[in-house]
């Protein structure tokens, strides 16, 4: 006959071990969730004095010392932001430069990253190491070539400038790449064998299998093309041109900013990609955590 062993039979034998067990699974796991919540609290702050902020007046946002709370909630500010700058205009020329930068990154990555990862062609692993090597390349040192294509396509002051050169990531294309080498062989041999296409497959077969590697490209193409900041200031000085995060910096001022403005335009700017991340959450989570468990 065998004996099997229970925690409670354990803890009866050894009394002092399994209380020293308990004690330092509790000790650790209290230590934890300290961590956690500290680093919650240091990422959730800025966040919280930017709203604080933008229901102060202008005297109570540079006070010494330091006002946490307004000492009435000022409500102006918000309509005040749409008098001081084309707010909407700003808003709706960064939602079609981030949808159209989206679903361009989507569809160009998508393509080549099928490529890379299902089609044998004569250097293809010399080819898609020059992409990878576009990574290492701060952006910074492309700004005045592509400042200069700009000017000889006359696209200065225009939407098209602030769109072409984010239509496509080397980032996105590894990306899915990855995610395009764990689906298996034989789905795409049979579909071959069914007379599909190679663009077919691609569309009907392998797209829908990688949907959350593509809502996690897309949220992440969104949220840098929404809070791109350098390359808009360059290519664009007209404010009804201007996208929400270039326009936010014409108000500071070189002797004095006016900060609850400042806050109120950029807590509303932040909303629409809150929503958007809260609608692709978990298909953004899922395909990061995917990404990076397999290929």
């Amino acid at each position: 006959m065998t004996s099997t062993t229970t925690p409670a039979s354990t803890a009866a034998a050894h009394p002092a071990r399994w209380r020293g067990s308990a004690r330092g699974t509790w000790a650790g796991s209290v230590i934890t969730h300290a961590v956690l919540i500290a680093g919650a609290v240091v990422m959730v702050f800025p966040f919280v004095w930017q709203v604080l902020t933008a229901f102060k007046t202008q005297a109570e946002a540079v006070a010494v010392p330091v006002q946490v709370f307004p000492s009435r909630w000022e409500w102006a500010v918000f309509t005040e932001i749409f008098d001081v700058l084309p707010f909407a205009e700003q808003l709706r020329t960064s939602a079609i430069v981030a949808l159209v930068r989206t679903v361009g990154q989507v569809l160009l990555c998508s393509l080549a990253a099928y490529a890379f990862a299902r089609l044998h062609f004569r250097g293809r692993e010399l080819l898609f190491a020059l992409f990878l090597s576009v990574l290492m390349v701060p952006g910074q040192l492309l700004i005045l070539p592509q400042y200069e294509l700009m000017v000889s396509f006359g696209l200065l002051n225009t939407i098209p400038a602030l769109i072409l050169p984010g239509l496509f990531s080397a980032f996105g294309t590894f990306l899915l790449r990855q995610f395009f080498l764990t689906i298996p062989a034989e789905l795409e041999e049979a579909a071959l064998i069914d007379g599909a296409s190679r663009l077919r497959i691609y569309w009907s077969v392998m797209l829908p299998l990688v949907r959350p590697a593509l809502a996690a490209l897309a949220v992440i193409t969104m949220m840098n093309s929404w809070n791109d900041l350098l390359w808009p200031l360059v290519v664009n000085t007209d404010p009804n041109v201007m996208p929400i995060s270039a326009g936010l910096t014409t108000l500071q001022g070189q002797f004095q900013t006016n900060y609850p403005a400042l806050m109120a335009g950029a807590l509303l700017a932040s909303l629409p990609m809150l929503l958007v991340f809260l609608v692709l959450q978990r298909q953004f989570v899922q395909g990061i955590a995917l990404t990076g468990s397999k290929g």
